[in-house]
């Protein structure tokens, strides 16, 4: 299996790397496992802090080179790119901020004697991660964990390999002993591979749910504990007394925040009869305002998907959508610009029995249902596979609540779209996964709460 940059603007092959043979991916085993042992985890939490914030440094000055590097890769758009960096450098100096505190001994009241709880490392942890945030997936993953005194592996999407690469030189540049943290270069079959390795301990991944029932499937035969952060097909719903402005901007952004390619991105939008016709009215208006260009350059507002084949299979979800009765309000084609991009898109009278009403659209895509009251909207919201976030907007805050109470996801945002910031717990239910990454819970996913008990 081979790991290569291609730029999805104009289909340029940048860079090429082959998969580890036996003997690199068993050497990078004991390595890890050799750190853990006689290094990593005795480090205090001091110690640990210093390497972290120095990546989070390191990461701040070369802002520019590793967001270029994002968006050769996966053509996000520039200013987007650098967004990612800069919020992947804060999630690695909060955990070097906040780590000791989240996993200070706990003691426990008991009738005789003391008892207190522990959170002890497990040691090596192997993350499969996915290209569309190419730092910040694996630093949601890498920062707490090698805070709690685990040290990670990582095998990244094939498509961002120079991103991969890059964040691996940065841990080492901070001060990261060899075995820290690793990046692997491995094919499927590898994969299963490693985590049938006794060494490791942990499993976690972010991506599709096809990926994560084989990984979960997998570790699950080997008894190892893991994290899925999958896909979403979240809901964005509109109450008749919401801020229609600010509703159809936050849509606007919520859907195209990184050309729709983000678990998170708003992808159903659910709007009360009363506002559903000036609602689409001022979505399709501001949609037709994307123009696509190099996302190089800061002009650019339409970024190309991430590749050839993503275009095509988003391509394909319309066209089945369409052949089920969907109506398309704008788009629903190929752009005709070089590179891999899709027009803006909204579809709309989409029956239970199409295949769009049950799908992820991971792209510039929107589904667009009216309903006739705040019942029906948590209903629809609801009646779907996936579990992660969604958004309710409403001018009276304790209504959004009380719907947000209702709502079958991990997350609810009232009157704002998705968002992720590291204090924030990110995860899902449903087809969407288990676990959580981020904040205080983020850390305590791969520890051993360890009791000890003086009789």
């Amino acid at each position: 299996m081979a790991y290569q940059s291609t730029n999805p603007y104009n289909g340029k092959v940048l860079q090429t790397f082959e998969s580890m043979d036996a003997a690199q991916l068993e050497a990078r085993l004991h390595q890890a496992s050799e750190c853990f042992n006689n290094d990593w985890q005795g480090k205090s939490y001091a110690e640990r802090a210093t390497i972290l914030a120095r990546a989070a440094t390191l990461m701040r000055e070369q802002a520019q080179p590793l967001a270029e590097l994002i968006t050769l890769e996966m053509g996000k758009l520039i200013a987007q790119s650098l967004g990612e960096v800069a919020l992947s450098a804060a999630i690695l100096d909060y955990y070097a901020q906040h780590a000791e505190r989240f996993l200070a001994p706990e003691t426990l009241a008991t009738a005789r004697g003391e008892a207190l709880v522990e959170s002890c490392p497990i040691g090596v942890l192997f993350g499969v991660e996915p290209w569309n945030y190419p730092y910040y997936q694996i630093a949601r993953f890498a920062a707490p964990n090698l805070m709690a005194g685990n040290v990670v592996m990582v095998k990244h999407a094939s498509s961002v390999p120079q991103c991969a690469l890059a964040f691996e030189r940065l841990m080492q540049e901070a001060g990261a002993p060899a075995g820290a943290y690793t990046n692997l270069f491995i094919s499927k079959e590898q994969v299963a591979q490693v985590i049938d390795d006794p060494r490791i301990r942990g499993v976690a991944l972010t991506g599709s749910e096809a990926a994560g029932a084989v990984v979960a499937a997998r570790a699950g035969q080997n008894l190892k504990k893991t994290t899925m952060e999958l896909g979403g097909s979240d809901a964005f719903i509109v109450l008749e007394d919401a801020d229609l402005d600010r509703a159809v901007k936050c849509a606007v952004s919520g859907r195209m925040g990184n050309s729709g390619q983000a678990c998170t991105a708003s992808k159903r939008f659910i709007v009360v009869e009363a506002l559903a016709d000036r609602f689409l009215e001022k979505f399709q208006d501001a949609m037709l305002n994307f123009a696509p260009g190099d996302p190089l350059d800061k002009q650019t507002t339409l970024a190309p998907l991430s590749s050839a084949e993503a275009l095509d299979n988003l391509l394909g979800q319309v066209q089945r959508a369409v052949a089920g009765g969907a109506r398309v309000v704008m788009g629903g084609a190929r752009m005709d610009h070089a590179g891999a991009f899709m027009q803006p898109t909204i579809l709309t009278d989409i029956s239970a029995s199409n295949p769009a009403y049950k799908e992820e659209f991971f792209g510039p895509v929107a589904l667009f249902f009216r309903v006739a009251d705040e019942a029906a909207a948590v209903a629809l919201a609801n009646d779907s596979p996936f579990g992660l976030g969604g958004s309710v907007f409403t001018q009276d805050i304790e209504r959004g609540k009380r719907l947000a109470r209702q709502i079958d996801t991990g997350m609810v945002f009232i009157n704002a779209p998705a968002s992720s910031s590291p204090e924030l717990p990110f995860g899902g239910v449903k087809n969407s996964g288990y676990g959580r990454e981020l904040s205080g819970a983020g850390i305590q996913e791969f520890v051993n709460k360890k009791l000890i008990r003086v009789a």
